[in-house]
């Protein structure tokens, strides 16, 4: 089989996944982040009544056009404890951000812009038609639709929901994400490990980049390289109707690599596996029905470099969220030679000099190294077959934290 490319291999991923349609009601002090299933429409008038948008005097206008007007002030109109009569001409009433302009008021004169005198107050500005009040219903009206279906709810969003009186929303369900660790040699970390076992660490990074992303997580734990206990591993995910079982290890045709052929026996519909990129060649796609698969290679760095490419784009699309910006152009700050058939994703140190964000190359890039992609900043793209690039010249990256270059 030909290896595929990666551009290729993600449209192919994508190409099948349909956002998922199904609704769950949350109480809003849970719904940050999630996506609305449904239009929300306000369940009151916002302001409910004509408001001071400051502090000072609710006058009618036509008693004060010039400086130099007297008025009577007969009460106080205060946030929460309205003035509850109205005012006539020659009248004014003290008013405070908030509260309700009284009936009769249709202009606020500012506290500073009044001379206070005996019974009273004497304008020292003139005063225009429906200064400093907010009309009733400025903001929305009641059964007024202000956020539409799709809506990402974020903290300004959040925010309009509380003030339109809801105090739970109807989102989308979030993707359901499993993840399944194979092998002999692994252990959960807190273990001693013998000669031949090492500690299980990408289930961990997976599963945070899942969450982030937008998905919640079902961790299948560690598997042995056994058929039947994968087959049942397998099993539990379909009965707790995942949406994406993720495997990491396993996924090609060596003797010890049981995953591939143990789904498929299982029934999965192998779509397509081995993609031209470096790391994560060993890159698995299948589905049973509408429940995707992605197999991951076993090292830690391909099976996170993999995650980013393949994994939290399809976790998105699931969730009806926009795409995460992580591409890039900065300079090569050394450098780079030529590629050969595989698409790289070489982990670097972003640095900014002149002005400009130079991209530097780790020495080493073996694909066990964790701490490598740990202090890596962002993964240097090169093209298939890509020429020598010469230091000082424009590449393409990869951000591992989108906001670095903000």
């Amino acid at each position: 089989m030909n290896l595929l490319p990666v551009a290729e291999a993600l449209n192919r991923l994508l190409s099948r996944a349909k956002p998922i349609a199904a609704s769950e009601t949350l109480p809003l002090a849970e719904a940050e982040g999630r996506v609305l299933a449904v239009d929300l429409t306000a369940g009151l008038t916002q302001p409910p009544f004509n408001a001071s948008a400051m502090d000072g005097y609710a006058l009618r206008r036509e008693d004060a056009p010039e400086p130099g007007a007297v008025l009577k002030v007969i009460g106080t109109s205060s946030a929460g404890h309205g003035f509850e009569g109205s005012v006539s001409q020659g009248e004014a009433v003290r008013i405070f951000t908030g509260a309700p302009v009284p009936p009769g008021a249709d202009s606020v004169l500012l506290q500073e812009d009044a001379e206070k005198i005996e019974g009273g107050i004497r304008t020292n500005f003139p005063v225009r038609q429906g200064q400093h009040v907010r009309p009733r219903g400025q903001d929305f009206t009641e059964g007024e639709a202000v956020l539409s279906a799709g809506t990402v709810l974020d903290f300004s969003r959040l925010t309009v929901a509380a003030g339109m009186n809801r105090p739970d929303v109807e989102v989308l369900r979030r993707p359901l994400i499993a993840i399944l660790a194979t092998g002999d040699e692994l252990l959960p970390p807190g273990s001693t490990p013998g000669p031949s076992q090492i500690i299980a660490s990408n289930t961990f990074g997976i599963a945070a980049l899942a969450r982030k992303a937008g998905a919640d997580v079902l961790d299948l734990g560690i598997v042995p390289d056994d058929k039947a206990k994968i087959t049942e591993a397998i099993d539990t995910a379909r009965d707790a109707k995942v949406d994406v079982i993720v495997t990491l290890g396993g996924a090609s045709v060596g003797d010890h690599d049981l995953v591939q052929a143990t789904l498929i026996e299982a029934g999965m519909q192998l779509d397509f596996w081995r993609i031209a990129m470096r790391p994560g060649k060993p890159l698995m796609v299948g589905s049973f029905g509408e429940t995707h698969v992605l197999g991951l290679p076993g090292n830690p760095v391909s099976s996170l470099v993999c995650s980013l490419l393949f994994l939290e784009p399809l976790i998105r699309k699931l969730a009806s969220l926009p795409p995460v910006q992580r591409e890039a152009t900065v300079e090569a700050a050394v450098t780079l030679r030529a590629n050969d058939h595989r698409q790289d994703y070489i982990r670097a140190k972003l640095s900014k000099s002149a002005g400009h964000w130079l991209a530097e190359p780790f020495g080493k890039q073996d694909s066990s190294m964790m701490k490598v992609f740990a202090a890596a900043d962002c993964l240097v793209i090169r093209p298939p077959h890509a020429p020598e690039l010469p230091a000082g010249t424009p590449c393409p990256v990869m951000l591992l934290r989108p906001d670095l270059l903000a």
